[in-house]
């Protein structure tokens, strides 16, 4: 692996003296797409919030593009990474269009050109549909606004892309071409993606690695084939054979 665009050493963190990540070290490299899955509360989603600079370690390192985490401007790093979660968060009194543009509305001083530009590339991106651009999020079926989350994520072009279960609440059929599309747009963007997910099926399609965690440790860091075929534990074998 090249120099690692997000980097774990040896961290601690734990909330009312329960340890969540206990000397967790792990790398990811740039343009990776890794896929993180483990039990509830093993600390998946403290991980994204550290990239993110949202929660900073008791003890070890986080560097995110090579800066210490807990020694720099984190208005700055947060406007290099896209965060996408499950329910979207969208604002429900703006129509997707203006979801859409709000980030790069901000980028652009407010050159109304340049962020009509930057909608209809984004649109294009996530495969949304130009006759939607003018609905409110209630409007929206569950996946469509799912993909009108993902495009405000890449709103700034950011070189990280955290996702926390983002096809969670939608039916199966639309989970699957959430995921032909993530899968798209990981590869024509080179865009680094860490996603979190509780379905091994989907950690498995997904990942260019899969990390799988147990109780604030990393268990097994591994090609998905090498997950499948090579299980480092009972517990990796056990979650695979559930695929």
């Amino acid at each position: 692996m090249s120099e690692p665009i997000i980097r774990f050493v040896d961290v601690t963190k734990a909330y009312d003296d329960e340890a969540i990540l206990d000397q967790f070290s792990m790398d990811i490299g740039k343009g990776e797409f890794l896929t993180i899955i483990g039990s509830s509360g093993c600390g998946k989603t403290t991980l994204l919030k550290m990239i993110n600079g949202l929660l900073i370690p008791d003890t070890g390192t986080v560097c995110v593009q090579g800066q210490d985490i807990s020694k720099t401007d984190l208005i700055a790093l947060r406007r290099n990474i896209g965060y996408a979660i499950q329910g979207v968060g969208l604002f429900p009194h703006m129509t997707v269009r203006k979801n859409i543009a709000y980030v790069p509305s901000l980028l652009n001083k407010q050159n109304r050109q340049k962020t009509e530009a930057a909608v209809a590339r984004l649109v294009k991106i996530v495969g949304l549909d130009q006759s939607l651009l003018d609905r409110y999020p209630s409007e929206l079926s569950g996946g469509q606004q799912q993909r009108v989350g993902i495009a405000r994520s890449l709103a700034a072009a950011p070189e990280i892309l955290l996702m926390d279960e983002p096809f969670g609440a939608v039916d199966e059929i639309t989970r699957r071409m959430l995921q032909d599309e993530i899968l798209r747009i990981h590869h024509e963007l080179g865009v680094t993606i860490v996603f979190i997910t509780h379905d091994i099926r989907e950690a498995l399609k997904l990942g260019t690695r899969v990390a799988v965690m147990d109780h604030g440790g990393l268990v097994q860091i591994d090609t998905p084939e090498n997950i499948r075929n090579h299980p480092a534990t009972d517990f990796v074998k056990e979650l695979v054979s559930d695929r």
